[in-house]
């Protein structure tokens, strides 16, 4: 496995990073667990959850898997980046959701007693609160960073605007303000080069894309239907015929390559200017394997030219839309 910086902080992360939001929905506690542990065995330090996954009836369950998990001791939380994140609505009472300094005091000391740990690594925002003024997020984070109880704050679904309104916020309290940015990225979803990536640059985010696979349809999903071995339904039917033909080039490019089209869609990311770790979610062993392969996959120029033509990019707004 390899390893590089989370953005401008001096912690050291695998270049990819365990998603767990499966465990508990789609794959038992048991499973999970193994699968916690195949990922260390592979390497990789860096785990994201968040407090809401799990499912509609038992929000948090994720977490409470990952601290079981933990609980087995052998060094597994010491060996562990813990990545998890507050925001989302937890109930129907007043302040059990967004970014109020009261609902991420109450959030950060559920999580922590969830994942049976007296810290977390990573705290993210898993989106902008605009009705909570930055004075406050921010001065609650510094009471939990003085406190112990979180090390980095991270971000999630954020725009360019909202990163640096974020980050000069956090400058004039000579606070270390996002160490990162948790966005959607892959080869058929290339909208933050427009803003996101250029502002993640500039202030030395790392980002860290979720979905690169988009939901399986880089994962090979035409030849997995001709197979038999994959059906599609509902928005993901619809998502697959209106990019059939980019997705056909795409799968003939990489049986030209000799590549499998899931180990192809992480190595571009893995070349992406600001890319920290893409997360990738297995639901199974297998599933964990094949992501690790592409770790080791170097795409050359007239590669990354090829992907460009199959699925155009974007340029850095303004060039993009205006002279």
């Amino acid at each position: 496995m390899e390893y590089t910086n989370l953005g401008r902080t001096g912690l050291n992360v695998s270049r990819l990073c365990l998603g767990t939001m499966n465990f508990g929905p789609h794959t038992e506690e048991a499973d999970a667990h193994l699968i916690m542990d195949a990922a260390h065995g592979q390497g990789i330090n860096f785990f994201d959850t968040a407090n809401t996954y799990g499912s509609a009836e038992h929000r948090g369950h994720t977490e409470e898997i990952i601290g079981s998990w933990f609980a087995r001791g052998g060094g597994r939380r010491e060996k562990t980046v813990l990545a998890t994140k507050v925001y989302g609505q937890l109930g129907d009472w007043p302040n059990e959701g967004r970014l109020s300094a009261l609902h991420i005091r109450r959030a950060v000391e559920a999580s922590l007693r969830r994942l049976r740990t007296d810290h977390i690594d990573l705290y993210q925002m898993h989106h902008v609160d605009r009705s909570t003024p930055w004075e406050e997020i921010w001065q609650a984070m510094e009471v939990l960073v003085a406190q112990g109880k979180i090390i980095y704050v991270g971000s999630s679904n954020f725009a360019g605007w909202h990163i640096a309104q974020a980050q000069e916020a956090a400058r004039s309290r000579n606070f270390l303000g996002l160490t990162s940015e948790q966005s959607l990225y892959n080869l058929l979803e290339r909208s933050i080069e427009l803003e996101v990536i250029p502002a993640a640059e500039y202030y030395g985010l790392g980002l860290i894309p979720w979905s690169p696979l988009h939901g399986g349809l880089l994962g090979g999903v035409l030849r997995k239907e001709n197979e038999g071995v994959r059906r599609t339904s509902g928005h993901a039917a619809n998502a697959l015929a209106a990019r059939r033909e980019q997705l056909q080039q795409y799968e003939d490019f990489a049986a030209e390559l000799g590549q499998e089209p899931g180990d192809i869609a992480l190595a571009w990311l893995l070349s992406r200017p600001a890319v920290t770790a893409p997360i990738v979610g297995p639901r199974t062993l297998d599933q964990l394997h094949a992501a690790v392969r592409a770790v080791d996959l170097t795409l050359d120029q007239k590669t990354l030219d090829r992907l460009d033509e199959i699925f155009p990019g974007r340029r850095t707004a303004p060039e993009d839309y205006a002279w």
